[in-house]
């Protein structure tokens, strides 16, 4: 160091420190990973977790299926399938992110033959941030919409049609005429002043207020998705706006969306003890409980394959296993983490939160049941129907709806906006693990250009075939490629990278465990959990239906863009395999044994965690910005 710029050695240095923190913002003086930073407390990262594992399903999905498939009965075979299902893939992906300090895509360094599993994780997130999104800004809409004395939607008003009626509407009836009683349009009784039969009328169901100002007003919906339309305006400045959000809680990382987290994590707690609370005040909310959890309960269900089905994909995707966001979150602990009881709480706080949910769902919905004079069936949705069509309805017609209207639409945003931080974590991740460099200088950059491509990607799904959009993306991209993901991630990592082996790894974090303590684990790894995965990737592939939405079919355009989607994520796995064994050397089956091997710079990010198992490990730090880690020098079976 040059003494005549820096006369004092001590000054010099902390002159460094302080650049380097200047630099490389998202780094804390107190981390132990100084190149990628760490979480800033334990809380920072549950919170992250839960936030990103609690979503809009488990308020607009969960209680619906419960409700469908026995009542109180599902708990059973959805408790069977955290166990055997969720639990295990979660832990290890917890894991293998925390032990070696990378993202979904890097961290395949485990097995690079495989590299190709993380880029789809990659890619599938991508294309469902673009859609959520456009969710959120739903959320965002209505919860505007909301700040009026009543509710936009309480009442049929200039936007409706002679078809919106709460009550059902009649459309024909018998009359005496002439030549004898004869069956007439109501529209020509009206006309003609003429009285309809006792008991002759004939009525169609109306529709309620909430529906048309979803299709009318908030949507604009078109006739199909071959009818695009204009973009709805409104909608885009509310997809801005929620990007936005997300580029703020973002721009410094984890550290300030794991700051964000204690909000948006927490809060929509607080709103549905609020409405349960608001709601078991209500007339008729212990017959909307009653059916979803309580007397109406069918055990006989049990019996029936679809109902376990249905508990095993909504644990699949409660917990967002396979995303790469579970990865690129556990990516930031310290290596010492104990990452198996992390795992343990935020599994068992997703699934309590689903079960609560729908007391707060169902007591609402058993109110309106009550006061429509409808059975609670009648009543109940799923999905956009019952986040923006039946619980509005139900809100309106409460004292004081826009207050509870404001609630309701505020939790929902908050429950999108975490699960929101993550997936975009995930992304913004994988870049700094392939280009770190360009990373440190310019997070911020990176970080808001992805957010502005994302939005611009997604105004797609704000024009007046935007739901048709958003639906076509989550039906194909949401579901048979996660599933292939991880399948072939936890027969990679157990079966090939081997089970042992991992359980090894995991051991040099937590603490030696007695044989006892692995047997569940193994029992699952090694058998039960990918044969569950397979059997609902075949069942799903059996069972595949057309999407259509509102009941109006895509055309085949669409199914074939939906289908193009899916093939463009997954094509990855085999593009990356051949890579890797082209890249190799010796011939063909050498190449194959070889890109089975860990590669040389696998294993723990910092050496002082890498103990004498990998004390030869090649350092991460002497790759270049620009290079996918390869193969070369892969290290042996132990």
């Amino acid at each position: 160091m040059d003494r005549l710029k820096c006369p004092s050695f001590f000054k010099c240095r902390e002159k460094e420190k302080v650049t380097a923190s200047s630099e490389n913002f998202h780094v804390g003086a107190n981390d132990e990973n100084m190149d990628r930073g760490n979480w800033s407390k334990k809380s920072d990262y549950l919170l992250s977790m839960v936030g990103y594992a609690v979503g809009l399903g488990n308020v607009w999905r969960f209680p619906y299926l419960t409700y469908t498939n026995g009542g109180g009965a599902f708990l059973i075979p959805y408790a069977i399938m955290l166990a055997l299902a969720g639990l295990p893939l979660f832990f290890l992906e917890c894991s293998l992110g925390q032990f070696a300090s990378l993202g979904p895509v890097s961290v395949w360094r485990i097995l690079p033959l495989f590299q190709g599993v993380g880029i789809t994780m990659v890619l599938i997130s991508i294309f469902v941030t673009i859609y959520y999104n456009v969710i959120i800004a739903y959320s965002l809409y209505y919860l505007f919409a909301s700040f009026q004395s009543v509710l936009p939607w309480a009442n049929c008003s200039s936007w409706a049609d002679n078809n919106c009626n709460r009550s059902p509407i009649a459309v024909g009836c018998n009359v005496s005429t002439g030549a004898g009683e004869m069956f007439m349009n109501i529209s020509w009784v009206n006309i003609n002043n003429l009285t309809c039969l006792n008991g002759s009328e004939v009525f169609r169901p109306g529709q309620l207020p909430s529906e048309q100002y979803w299709d009318k007003v908030t949507l604009q919906r078109s006739s199909g998705m071959d009818e695009t339309g204009g973009i709805v305006w409104y909608l885009a400045l509310c997809l801005l706006l929620a990007w936005l959000i997300v580029g703020a809680a973002l721009f410094k990382g984890i550290k300030s969306s794991g700051k964000v987290v204690y909000f948006t994590a927490l809060f929509p707690y607080v709103v549905l003890l609020i409405l349960l609370i608001r709601g078991a005040t209500l007339e008729g909310a212990s017959k909307g409980i009653s059916y979803y959890i309580g007397a109406q309960s069918n055990f006989t269900k049990l019996r029936e394959a679809e109902v376990w089905k249905d508990a095993a994909t909504q644990i699949f995707y409660s917990l967002s296993v396979a995303w790469g966001g579970l990865v690129a979150l556990s990516s930031y602990n310290k290596f010492n983490n104990n990452c198996y009881s992390d795992a343990i709480v935020v599994c068992l706080t997703n699934c309590l939160t689903s079960v609560f949910a729908g007391f707060a769902i169902f007591s609402i919905l058993g109110h309106m049941a009550h006061i429509s004079g409808k059975e609670v069936s009648q009543v109940v949705k799923s999905g956009f129907d019952l986040a923006f069509i039946a619980y509005p309805e139900a809100l309106a017609q409460l004292p004081g709806g826009p207050f509870w209207s404001v609630l309701f639409f505020f939790m929902l945003l908050t429950l999108g906006l975490d699960s929101q931080f993550a997936s975009i974590e995930t992304i913004t991740t994988t870049i700094q693990d392939l280009f770190p460099k360009a990373m440190k200088r310019m997070r911020v950059p990176i970080t808001l250009g992805c957010c502005l491509i994302l939005f611009l990607l997604g105004l797609v799904c704000v024009t007046q075939a935007g739901i048709y959009w958003v639906n076509l993306i989550d039906h194909f991209c949401a579901g048979w490629g996660i599933l292939i993901a991880a399948i072939l991630e936890i027969a990679g990592i157990i079966w090939i990278y081997g089970g042992n082996r991992f359980i090894e790894d995991i051991e040099m974090m937590i603490g030696a465990k007695r044989w006892i303590f692995w047997l569940w684990w193994k029992a699952c790894w090694f058998v039960i959990t990918p044969i569950l995965l397979s059997a609902i990737l075949v069942w799903s592939l059996v069972k595949f239906h057309r999407p259509k939405y509102a009941d109006i079919p895509y055309p085949d355009w669409g199914v074939a863009l939906g289908w193009c989607m899916i093939i463009f994520c997954i094509v990855w796995i085999p593009i990356m395999a051949i890579i890797k064994i082209v890249q190799a050397e010796g011939n063909i089956l050498q190449r194959i044994i070889s890109c089975c091997r860990p590669a040389s710079n696998w294993g723990p990010y910092l050496e002082k965690h890498r103990g004498e198992r990998y004390k030869n490990m090649v350092e991460p730090a002497k790759e270049t910005d620009h290079e996918i880690p390869t193969i070369s020098g892969s290290r042996k079976p132990e």
